[in-house]
């Protein structure tokens, strides 16, 4: 009786374990989108930049651009909302995309955050990602 209740609990354990989702998803993407967030509202700007889906090289002068539009977002979030206090993933959507030919495919993603303002308001965004050369991007 002993084994017969030994067994009985070890197949059991086994397919309580076995039912449990064994691929985790993808949220690399998601990840990527809220650290760059996170570094945009710590006020590193170029970081953020680093960050977006831009060609490999681009003139000095429009990352300063980007860098001080960067800087002007954030402080205008500072000015009406007394700054964000948090960033969190609400969910996230993965696709890839496949050319016509079937030769080649892009990962993509849209990730969706929550910005946690200082007077407590809350605003949803939406961040189109892409995977461009071993790296999450934002588009």
């Amino acid at each position: 009786m002993r084994k017969l209740l030994f067994f009985i609990s070890i197949c059991f354990a086994l397919s309580f374990f076995s039912c449990s989702d064994g691929q985790k998803a993808d949220d690399a993407a998601a990840r990527a989108a809220k650290g760059y967030y996170d570094t945009l509202f710590a006020k590193d700007y170029a970081c953020f930049v680093r960050g977006m889906y831009l060609p490999d090289t681009i003139p000095p002068g429009y990352r300063e651009q980007l860098e001080a539009n960067a800087s002007m977002f954030v402080g205008r979030m500072e000015n009406e909302h007394r700054g964000v206090n948090g960033v969190k993933i609400l969910r996230f959507v993965n696709d890839t995309v496949v050319s016509a030919d079937k030769k080649s495919h892009v990962r993509i993603s849209d990730v969706f955050l929550v910005l946690h303002f200082g007077d407590s308001l809350k605003e949803e965004i939406v961040v189109p990602m892409i995977f461009h050369k071993g790296r999450w991007l934002m588009r």
